[in-house]
């Protein structure tokens, strides 16, 4: 059996990266019209489950195989959400900040705080509202691949955070920044430069060390290799720093997907998932290419065939 020590490199070997944030919305097409004719955003993909009295929307700036997106869910009649006090925003970023807030002003969206240079700073910032309050920081930046680039969480101890997420999740300390002028801390948190992908932004207020969660954000998903091994991983830490597990690795019925859950120490929810669109990309490629008619043997055929057979052999 492997030593604790052991099992806990897994997350720095594991490929990872954000996949999505879930949160509740009261009407869902308001919504989508929102952030894509507002925020430039494409609607990825939308289906009903009337039996399970749900709707849900993905949308984005790219294809949810390489960018983060955020996955809208309407549940039938409930057209309202507490926030909480939690909670704190997510991050667009734009080359062109005052086109982006006038867009949203002209349609009705509210501007919470007009383009200026951060407190304590000097990158230019927004703040908007999305029609169920949801807040939005709206960066001044260059040409980004992921415009969709934070998502900010309140916590009550930083430092026990940070290490949470290291070593539960195998992200990296990207950043960490202390005002005292204005009595907060920042630490960004991720798996790459924060300028070129998504990060989680843990806010720290000065001896703040509760919050309120609301029912309205529910949680961000990130990729996995084996939901199996990072499982463990955070049965282990949770026991040295606090949170929980709330779903034991698995298969979801009726996809090709497997997922494990958990809260941290402030009981913000993550899952972990082994992404449903690497597996599906095996098997249109098998369908494309191989049973559709005789293909030549290759090399390059095998090297396909040998990769999308081990991918849909460990789902």
């Amino acid at each position: 059996m492997a030593s604790s020590e052991n099992v806990l490199e897994w997350p720095q070997k594991d490929k990872r990266r954000f996949l999505h944030a879930v949160y509740r919305v009261g009407d869902l097409d308001r919504t989508i019209k929102f952030y894509t004719e507002c925020f430039g955003m494409k609607l990825l993909r939308k289906r009903d489950v009337p039996e399970e009295k749900y709707a849900n929307a993905f949308l984005g700036f790219g294809p949810e195989d390489t960018n983060f997106a955020v996955e809208l869910t309407y549940n039938y009649g409930v057209d309202k959400y507490d926030i909480g006090t939690g909670f704190g925003h997510f991050a667009i970023a734009t080359e062109d900040i005052t086109k982006l807030v006038e867009t949203v002003r002209a349609s009705g969206g509210k501007v919470a705080r007009e383009p200026g240079p951060v407190k304590g700073g000097t990158t230019v910032i927004a703040f908007v509202e999305d029609p169920d309050g949801y807040k939005f920081e709206i960066i001044q930046r260059g040409p980004t691949p992921e415009p969709l680039c934070q998502v900010m969480l309140r916590v009550g101890d930083l430092e026990r955070s940070i290490q949470f997420y290291q070593k539960a999740c195998g992200m990296k300390l990207l950043r960490k920044k202390d005002v005292p002028d204005y009595k907060y801390t920042i630490a960004m948190m991720g798996y790459a430069d924060e300028h070129e992908t998504t990060v989680l932004e843990l806010t720290y207020n000065y001896g703040v060390t509760e919050y309120t969660k609301g029912n309205a954000y529910a949680q961000v998903a990130i990729s996995t290799e084996d939901v199996y091994k990072s499982a463990e991983v955070v049965d282990i830490v949770t026991k040295e720093l606090g949170g929980k597990i709330t779903r034991q690795p698995g298969p979801i019925p009726g996809l090709n997907t497997k997922i494990t859950s958990f809260l941290d120490p402030d009981g913000w929810k993550t899952g972990l998932w082994r992404p449903f669109f690497v597996l599906r990309s095996c098997q249109t490629l098998l369908s494309e290419n191989f049973w559709c008619g005789p293909v030549p043997l290759t090399r390059h055929t095998l090297i396909m065939v040998l990769v999308c057979s081990y991918a849909l052999g460990n789902t």
